[in-house]
């Protein structure tokens, strides 16, 4: 069965038990990782994802908790015996910084990395009827919300946003919907707890989960659940777990 899971499930400031989030879509045309937290080769091995095999790696948006795993993985990879060059997807600007940043690091032994820039609206065809769309986020930097689906079935996956008409329009009527909680009062660029429920609620999504969140920093789990609910969602809602796996 088709599944997403939860490699990190925490803020830009990671806890104990919360790394950066990233996840990795282990379906048709997969494993596809998406972002790429620190310790990304490691945590997949521990999700029983061989990274050798990775079929790409999809970057949402450029802010270090989102980019800074790369170097380390496709420098692992390589060092893992892997020299197929390694498809790279997200917004051009992104894809340019990505590249700079492994010059400036002088990451000269990795496999190859394949650029492959998107714009937000474009589609990205999987395997099996499966595929991934695409659509803006309204973030301090640009970035992409991502939606794999297949007829009867779809997993959005918002990226970091503030609530908009975008990512609404992306989550409408999915079975899940992996939606950010980082703040516990409105913040630009980022959503609260009861925010992502009013959007699931918007949205019609059958089930609800937060990441890029922090018991800590956010706010404890028994009162996000209870925001979720007083943004007027009424299906099923929890708190992402670092290593969870979501199936579809």
């Amino acid at each position: 069965m088709p599944r997403m899971i939860l490699l990190g499930t925490g803020t830009g400031l990671p806890e104990a038990d919360r790394g950066h989030t990233h996840m990795v879509w282990d379906g048709p045309g997969g494993p596809l990782l998406v972002d790429a937290g620190g310790g990304a080769y490691e945590r997949l091995l521990r999700a029983g994802i061989d990274p050798q095999v990775l079929t790409g790696v999809i970057i949402t948006h450029s802010h270090c908790d989102h980019i800074n795993g790369l170097p380390g993985l496709i420098f692992s990879m390589r060092l893992g015996g892997r020299e197929a060059p390694l498809p790279i997807y997200g917004l051009a600007p992104v894809l340019q910084l990505l590249e700079h940043t492994l010059e400036a690091m002088q990451v000269e032994y990795h496999v190859p990395a394949d650029w492959r820039p998107l714009q937000p609206g474009d589609t990205l065809a999987l395997d099996q009827g499966w595929q991934v769309r695409t659509a803006p986020t309204a973030h301090s930097r640009p970035g992409l919300a991502l939606r794999f689906e297949a007829p009867g079935r779809a997993l959005v996956y918002s990226a970091d946003t503030e609530p908009c008409a975008a990512v609404e329009d992306l989550a409408r009527g999915a079975t899940t919907l992996i939606h950010e909680a980082t703040t516990a009062a409105p913040f630009a660029g980022h959503s609260t707890p009861q925010q992502a429920g009013a959007l699931a609620a918007a949205a019609g999504v059958a089930r609800l989960v937060l990441v890029h969140y922090s018991p800590r920093w956010t706010m404890p789990e028994e009162a996000a659940l209870a925001a979720v609910a007083a943004g007027g969602f009424t299906g099923s809602a929890e708190i992402g777990r670092d290593g969870q796996v979501i199936e579809i």
